[in-house]
């Protein structure tokens, strides 16, 4: 299974102007299935995500304040996190965000495209990508088992064409790759 994981302020998915899912403070997760995952995959997925320290345990750490711009200035925002210089280290998890237990929220959106193939020229090629009703069956899994282990999870939809808006925080992005047999 691929996954690109983005610390976020907050993030919501739309489908024809509606919101199915949102979250604030958490991780945005892009998931998808390859030929030959299974549930295995899928597990070690999940765990990773939950216990991946990427959070900050400096004081005051917490999500970014948008404030509006000067008078005169862009309709742009500047950020401001908290007041705090130096955010610390990323010692924390989804599943402790501020050292006291709080969890942040898991967005988890099916993205078959991360399997794309551009070796072979100009048009990608999704073949390394699960078969559609393979790849919503482990994505299915995967939501399901999240939801059961995580107190905070909203999704996407499988299949459907989304609208992903997102404030992400650092920014940190980071790409994983659960191989089988591995």
């Amino acid at each position: 299974m691929k996954a690109v994981l983005q610390r976020v302020a907050q993030a919501r998915v739309e489908i024809a102007g509606e919101t199915v899912g949102q979250i604030e403070q958490g991780l945005l997760v892009l998931v998808c299935a390859e030929r030959g995952d299974t549930e295995v995959q899928a597990d070690k997925l999940l765990a990773k995500l939950l216990k991946l320290r990427i959070f900050s345990d400096g004081p005051g750490a917490g999500p970014p304040q948008a404030r509006p711009a000067p008078s005169g200035g862009s309709v742009l925002h500047e950020v401001k996190s908290m007041g705090v210089s130096q955010p610390g280290k990323m010692n924390r998890s989804v599943q402790d965000l501020d050292g006291q237990g709080a969890c942040g929220g898991l967005l988890i959106v099916s993205q078959f495209t991360l399997a794309a193939d551009v070796s072979g020229g100009n048009r990608p090629s999704f073949t390394d990508a699960a078969p559609p009703e393979e790849g919503r069956r482990l994505y299915d899994y995967l939501v399901a088992r999240a939801r059961a282990a995580h107190p905070l999870v909203a999704t996407g939809q499988f299949g459907a064409d989304m609208q992903v808006h997102l404030v992400n925080d650092g920014p940190v992005t980071i790409p994983l790759r659960i191989v089988p047999g591995a």
